[in-house]
């Protein structure tokens, strides 16, 4: 039998879940099935309103939310199963990341909160299921975030390369890979694909642009750019995480919008997300010779082209080129994140997170 874990998360799309089932190596991995499990309309629509306007989500609210999106996560892994043609007895453990509802790292008092009630994965599943990630890390100083740079330093740290891990989610973060035994680090660069996505569904009904398409048909306004970019965000230095609790429609239109073309926005925040993440990277990764890039902003063609311009000297290609398919880096690295747990290995880097030290990450609920 193989050493198989189910990764399951749902990022800022709020769209649905990304699940992989994965094989592990003692230093590689196989990805055997994977499946995008879209939410019902209304259960999106009920998550987006939550996010958009927290003073009007009640405890009710919320804990019907967790019951729902964890229903929709054992759907989501029953179906990859079913897919695979896999029994669940042979699955050591399933790494439920949740949906996060908000992440307040730098709050009076720190929290975050990631909903889809994981004794409700477990149960429906008959698999042990890891959940509850970042609150330990958060515990001992921690921001929680981002998480993943362990895993990339596992699958992608080469000795010979000095390698930066870009992922454009609805966040963009990155993790810094020296080629030396310097410590690997990593942070949120600020927005990825979230602010753009939000404005062509608000402005085209639209839940992306594809290509970038949109944006390219515009034309960048730079006194916008120029204010958007005097964020306090991108100034301070790492370890930093952020969310759409921050870089949201409301953040953008108090940058004052009066009388440019929607499609000059949308070019607009494309620069933006091009522009800071190529200032995070030459001020933080200025020896990188490789940038890998994951996340669905691999995908945004006008994106990667401005990305490219900002960093000419830089050698970029996808994740898949090193044997990761791009689009389902994190949801294999949460099933990587629930096999450390199992094993009783830390999960967090405390160069990334701020953590006071290393621990392992995750609650662990039985299947009964």
């Amino acid at each position: 039998m193989g050493d198989y874990y189910i990764g399951l998360i749902s990022g800022t799309s709020m769209d649905g879940i990304d699940a992989a089932l994965v094989e592990f190596g003692q230093t590689s991995l196989e990805i055997l099935q994977t499946r995008k499990h879209e939410y019902p309309a209304d259960l999106r629509q009920r998550l987006c309103a939550a996010i958009r306007e927290p003073q009007d989500c009640s405890v009710d609210d919320v804990g019907a939310l967790d019951r729902w999106t964890g229903e929709c996560f054992r759907d989501a892994a029953n179906t990859l199963l079913d897919d695979a043609g896999v029994n669940a007895c042979a699955i050591a453990a399933i790494g439920s990341h949740g949906q996060t509802l908000r992440h307040q790292p730098l709050a009076t008092q720190p929290f975050t909160l990631q909903i889809g009630d994981p004794t409700i994965i477990a149960t429906g599943t008959g698999i042990t299921t890891v959940a509850d990630f970042r609150r330990a890390d958060m515990a001992i100083g921690g921001q929680g975030a981002p998480l993943t740079p362990r895993f990339h330093e596992w699958l992608f740290r080469r000795p010979e390369s000095h390698r930066t891990i870009l992922n454009i989610g609805g966040i963009a973060n990155v993790t810094v890979l020296p080629a030396d035994t310097a410590a690997v680090t990593g942070f949120d660069t600020g927005p990825g694909n979230t602010l753009l996505d939000n404005w062509i569904r608000k402005h085209r009904n639209e839940s992306f642009d594809r290509g970038g398409k949109w944006a390219a048909s515009g034309t960048v306004d730079d006194d916008l750019l120029s204010r958007l970019l005097a964020d306090s965000y991108f100034s301070v230095s790492p370890p930093k995480s952020t969310g759409f609790e921050h870089f949201n429609l409301t953040w953008l239109e108090a940058a004052g919008l009066s009388e440019i073309d929607s499609a000059d926005v949308q070019a607009t925040l494309c620069a933006l997300t091009a522009a800071s993440i190529a200032n995070a990277v030459r001020a933080f990764a200025d020896a990188s010779t490789e940038l890998l890039v994951c996340g669905g902003g691999v995908h945004n063609t006008e994106l990667m082209r401005q990305i490219g311009v900002r960093l000419a000297d830089l050698q970029w290609s996808s994740t898949a080129t090193a044997g990761l398919d791009p689009d389902w880096v994190e949801a294999v690295a949460f099933a990587w994140l629930a096999r450390r747990r199992m094993q009783d290995l830390p999960g967090n880097l405390p160069a990334v997170t701020g953590a006071s030290h290393a621990a392992v990450l995750g609650a662990i609920y039985s299947a009964g």
